[in-house]
């Protein structure tokens, strides 16, 4: 092998390696965001479902304190 080829193998060589390290980094951080993002988009559909069941409970509330207005004014 002549000098050129084994400098274009080093070259090649460190490329792919610092590559390789920059793409495990990536991908590291992408896992990590997207854990946070399925906790979000959990708290978030937690948070939906107890707004769902308070307006669901609404027209009971509003019957109620009706009537106890009624009962307090008559």
């Amino acid at each position: 092998m002549d000098a050129a080829a084994e400098v274009l193998l080093i070259i090649v060589s460190a490329t792919l390696t610092v590559f390789l390290i920059i793409f495990s980094i990536a991908l590291i951080f992408l896992i990590r965001v997207f854990r946070r993002a399925t906790e979000v988009a959990d708290s978030v559909e937690s948070a939906a479902s107890a707004v769902k069941k308070g307006v669901t409970a609404m027209p009971v509330i509003n019957l109620v304190s009706k009537i106890i207005s009624r009962k307090r004014k008559g």
